[in-house]
Parts: structure tokens; C-alpha cells; sequence
């Protein structure tokens, strides 16, 4: 199968510090797959994501996206890849109509498809009715459905997620996991972080937990839960390889 990231040897350490925030890293996701990616605080986790989306530079190593190299063809990657974060990058005094136009403008994304692709998304959301109210007067779920719709107006191939589904009423999740279902059943790659591990357990083919730097456990979800002939939860898989003291994703 093709492989939508390839990572060798990827080293990376702050300035200032005296120790690898990631230390010869080595993972590969296939095209396609709902990735699920868990770490504590200060694992390296976010180092990671923040160099596969172009924020941070590779010190030693090599990441190819897509097949292209990210040190040579970073610009070009960025524009096949969605990043949705945990923080609203929407502007809460515009409607929801107007930040998806901006942030479709910005993307590229052809005139003559934005407003319908605008629609479409608005309407598989379920917020046709409020697409032209302001941000800052919807719920937390709703916000979040508009966040996410955001980051993938220009139907990326690969699309980061982090805590997609974070303080949301159920009405919402529904929503949104519903909606990531489809855009992978279409072939698209997702990777995915968040600490709500029984929802993560449900929602991704795959998972690795990363720790100091190094990934500690990798495999299809299946066969992560499975240990002696029968299933434990990813929480618990989490706690015993990190620590119950450091519990935090």
C-alpha cells in the first residue's frame, strides 16, 4: 500500500535543551488510514505534528508527505494537507459563511466552487439555518463543526486533527465524527490526536503512543487492544505503558 507519511531517523531537539524532544523516530501511515497519535505532555507528540504540517524544521532526518520530501517541497505540501487544531482559528465576529470564504480564499480554493462547497459542508454539519449568523453567538459544538470545515474546504489529501471533538454535547460529536467517516471512506488519510481515548479506540484503524521522543506502541487498533486472548481499553494501554502519574495527553 502507498504511504501518505514516511518518517526516518528524525531527530529533533530545542535550542537550549540538552536532550531530544524526538529521538530517531521512525513511523510510516498508509494512505487512508484514521491514525491515532497519544503521548503525554512533553512526549513529543506535538514536536512531531507541528514538523509534519511545516511549523518546525527537520534538524536530522526525513519525512516525505505524499511522496514529496518536506525539506525540498514544503510549500507544495502545505497545500495537500489539512490542519484543524485544537484552538478556534475562526473569527467570531464574522458569520460562519464569511470565515468559510476567507479560509477557502486563503486555500485556493476556486471561486466557482467555494460557495458550493461552502453549502455542502454547512449543510452536512447540520448549521444550513445558522450559516449566516456570527461565530460568537453559537454553542462550543458548533464552533467546533465550523473549525473543522475551516481546515478542509480545499479537500486535502491528509488532514490533522487535534482534539477534534474536545467539550462538545453529542448532537455535535455525531456530527463530526459522522462527517470524518465519509471524507475517509473518499480516500482521505487522517491523523488524529486527542485524550478521549474510548472515542479514539472506536474511530482510528491505527494507533502508536509516543513517549520521550520514541514511539513505544504501534499497531493496528485491534491488535494493540488485544494482549493474551482478550481486549483491554486504549486508556488502559495508555496509563500502563506512560505511567498512572503522567496520564495527560
Amino acid at each position: 500500500m502507498s504511504k501518505s507519511i514516511e518518517i526516518s531517523n528524525l531527530i529533533h531537539r530545542y535550542p537550549g535543551t540538552d536532550f531530544n524532544a524526538l529521538h530517531k523516530l521512525n513511523l510510516s501511515i498508509d494512505k487512508g488510514e484514521i491514525f491515532g497519535l497519544f503521548g503525554p505532555n512533553g512526549a513529543g507528540k506535538t514536536t512531531l505534528i507541528s514538523i509534519l504540517t511545516g511549523l518546525l524544521k527537520i534538524d536530522i532526518g526525513t519525512v516525505k508527505i505524499q511522496g514529496m520530501d518536506l525539506r525540498i517541497e514544503t510549500e507544495k505540501i502545505k497545500t495537500v494537507i489539512g490542519v484543524v487544531p485544537q484552538e478556534y482559528a475562526i473569527y467570531p465576529k464574522l458569520t460562519a459563511r464569511e470565515n468559510l470564504q476567507f479560509f477557502g480564499s486563503m486555500y485556493g480554493v476556486p471561486r466557482k466552487d467555494l460557495n458550493r462547497k461552502i453549502d455542502s459542508g454547512i449543510a452536512k454539519m447540520g448549521l444550513t439555518k445558522f450559516a449566516n449568523n456570527r461565530i460568537e453567538t453559537f454553542s462550543g459544538g458548533m464552533k467546533r463543526r465550523i473549525n473543522l470545515l475551516a481546515g478542509i474546504l480545499h479537500e486535502p489529501n491528509l488532514i490533522f486533527l487535534d482534539e477534534p471533538t474536545v467539550g462538545v454535547d453529542v448532537h455535535s460529536k455525531r456530527f463530526i465524527i459522522d462527517f470524518l467517516k465519509k471524507m475517509n471512506e473518499k480516500g482521505t488519510t487522517i491523523v488524529y490526536s486527542s485524550h478521549i481515548l474510548h472515542e479514539a479506540q472506536e474511530f482510528c484503524s491505527r494507533v502508536a503512543i509516543i513517549d520521550n521522543g520514541e514511539i513505544q506502541i504501534e499497531g493496528n487498533t485491534q491488535d494493540v487492544l488485544l494482549d493474551n486472548g482478550e481486549f483491554r481499553t486504549l486508556e488502559e494501554i495508555f496509563i500502563e505503558t506512560i505511567g498512572a502519574d503522567r496520564v495527560h495527553v
